[in-house]
């Protein structure tokens, strides 16, 4: 799994990538509610990185040896928590946690990935309070 800089555009947007994957496919309606949210703009990125971010987090999932495919996308603990390490920076968390929250509630289902990626998000960030704000 490639690594970025903490707090860098693309490691906010991979998580947002992995709420996107969490339920085992990218649906449409989930890109919809990132674009219509201009999510690339949010992140400090253009819409092509982007893409290139989602791409690219696709690759690596593909080539993982901790991605376990069952019904979801599911990646092992150490994996989630070394995603959620490089945001460390409190505005930027609570950026990436109500884009995921937006991408979880596109398709008016919640996944059970995608409910280990928000908890995973709201754990490793101590972000209890702000999730259910946020809900």
């Amino acid at each position: 799994m490639r690594s970025y800089p903490t707090n860098s555009p693309q490691a906010a947007a991979r998580i947002v990538a992995l709420t996107m994957l969490a339920d085992g496919h990218l649906a449409k309606s989930e890109l919809d509610v990132i674009e219509r949210q201009g999510a690339h703009e949010q992140l400090g990125l253009d819409l092509e990185t982007m893409q290139s971010v989602l791409h690219g987090f696709c690759e690596d999932l593909l080539h993982s040896a901790h991605l376990t495919w069952s019904d979801a996308c599911r990646i092992d603990p150490r994996t989630l928590a070394q995603l959620m390490a490089e945001v460390d920076d409190p505005a930027l968390r609570m950026k990436v946690l109500q884009l995921c929250l937006k991408v979880v509630q596109a398709d008016d289902h919640v996944a059970e990935g995608e409910t280990i990626v928000l908890g995973a998000a709201v754990e490793h960030w101590g972000l209890h309070r702000e999730m259910f704000e946020s809900a």
